[in-house]
């Protein structure tokens, strides 16, 4: 390159031109996703960039604490969809009641058919457990959406307002959560005249209400000062469209990855009401809580069936925890290992 120094006027006027011209491409290349790197002689090398979510999927695929904790969820899921049609028997029919013995036998063992035997009613338990999957995630995915989209109504009020909306919202939301989850949740299931699976759900989304709420109010606030929220009030955008265009979109990635740990919580404290005995009263409709809460007065002689539900619901609890700790650690640079 000549130096400019030696160059007449006119001609140092067309290279700065080119320059700005080259400076303007690399910054268009910069927004659309590539990443510029200088070396020590001033040479720009261009890379292909990725986006986070890229990234973060690249992490993943090769994190083992995630693929185990999808791997686990995928059969739970898979297993709670089709559990009609691969249960061997019907789990609300006591095919083995001739066999129950109040003194002698209450709880017949496995036998051909039944390999891991029936309950005090005749009923086999591999049945209740492949289709008490589905009844338990039922439960978690319903009590998490609700409290999914309760906290996201609180939380956007808060984080887009402030002011004294946001000091009321946020008073009532230390205030549950001042309360023990468990604690809580077993208190508004107590407050229903019948209990059922609708009660536990109701209960656990009050419980995971504050926290989806304190955790988007938190990311919107960060957001308000953010430079793409500035210049929008700077233009004149609408403020309808600056919370839900650019503050809520920007906000929701924390919350998602809140929603798969919250999933977690959501089957243990479910399992934990049912045992006891606020939960769906039928059992014909078996629950992995229920079932745990039924075997409590057989469990001297037969701890297997407070061993099978126990297994499930820690096995499908650790899943859904591996999986969220793994997306959380790849989705926030700060916590990336």
């Amino acid at each position: 390159m000549t130096p400019p120094s030696s160059l007449n006027p006119m001609d140092r006027r067309k290279q700065r031109i080119d320059d700005l011209a080259a400076s303007s491409a690399r910054l268009r290349d910069t927004a659309a996703g590539n990443v510029l790197v200088v070396d020590d002689a001033g040479t720009v090398d261009e890379t292909p960039g990725v986006s986070l979510i890229a990234s973060a999927w690249r992490r993943l695929r090769r994190d083992p604490v995630f693929l185990v904790g999808a791997g686990i969820t995928l059969v739970f899921v898979v297993l709670a969809l089709i559990a009609p049609w691969v249960a061997p028997h019907d789990p609300a029919f006591g095919y083995l009641l001739d066999k129950v013995r109040p003194q002698s036998n209450p709880i017949p063992g496995p036998e051909a058919g039944f390999p891991l035997g029936a309950d005090d009613k005749g009923r086999d338990v591999l049945s209740r457990l492949i289709v008490g999957a589905r009844q338990t995630l039922i439960v978690g995915v319903c009590a998490t959406v609700i409290g999914l989209v309760g906290g996201l109504v609180l939380g956007i009020l808060a984080g887009a307002f402030g002011g004294a909306l946001d000091a009321f919202v946020m008073r009532v939301v230390d205030v549950l959560l001042s309360i023990p989850s468990l604690l809580l949740a077993v208190s508004i299931a107590a407050l229903a005249s019948q209990p059922s699976q609708w009660t536990v759900i109701i209960a656990i989304a009050v419980v995971q209400i504050p926290v989806f709420a304190r955790l988007l109010r938190g990311s919107m606030l960060a957001q308000r000062s953010s430079d793409h929220v500035l210049a929008a009030r700077a233009l004149g955008v609408k403020r309808s469209a600056i919370v839900f265009r650019h503050m809520v979109p920007n906000s929701l990635g924390p919350v998602i990855v809140q929603a798969t740990l919250v999933l977690a919580t959501s089957i243990i404290d479910a399992a934990a009401l049912s045992f006891l005995g606020l939960g769906n009263p039928d059992d014909d409709a078996p629950e992995w809580g229920q079932m745990l809460g039924r075997s409590q007065q057989y469990i001297q002689d037969n701890a297997h069936l407070a061993v099978y539900p126990a297994l499930c619901i820690i096995l499908v609890a650790l899943g859904f925890t591996l999986m969220g700790e793994s997306l959380r650690e790849a989705l926030d640079p700060k916590s990336r290992r």
